[in-house]
């Protein structure tokens, strides 16, 4: 992918986290997925004042995709405001997995890329349809 499509990525995602809905934690984050065929599908976080409501950007990301037809990512961009990378929480790993595979996962700040990671180094040994026998 070219540095131009990464910053188109991040880009995208930095405008999805614009809209997050934090009113508790005011920590916004923004992500945005890669469709094979070259449409970007963002999503942002969106808050319950019961925490375990609370939906990550990425989930949402993948739920807009679903919803759209995309039925497979090939590349994410997560873009939060903090110095050092931020990945995505264990269930944003295990639906990535699922969704996208190996995916590349590129984690940005405001001031752009910080990291790029394959979700095989995230999400090592990961519980997919394989392991249900299947």
């Amino acid at each position: 992918m070219s540095d131009l499509e990464t910053r188109r990525l991040i880009e995208a995602a930095t405008q999805a986290r614009e809209r997050a809905s934090a009113p508790f934690s005011k920590f916004l984050v923004g992500a945005a997925l890669l469709a094979p065929d070259g449409r970007i599908i963002t999503g942002c976080n969106c808050e319950s004042a019961s925490y375990g409501l609370t939906m990550c950007a990425e989930r949402v990301a993948i739920f807009k995709a679903i919803s759209e037809g995309v039925t497979k990512a090939v590349r994410v961009a997560i873009v939060v405001d903090t110095n050092e990378p931020t990945p995505p929480c264990g269930a944003c790993r295990q639906w990535l997995w699922e969704f996208g595979g190996d995916v590349e996962v590129v984690l940005a700040n405001l001031g752009g890329e910080l990291a790029r990671h394959r979700m095989s180094d995230l999400l090592p040994f990961a519980f997919d349809a394989r392991s249900l026998g299947g």
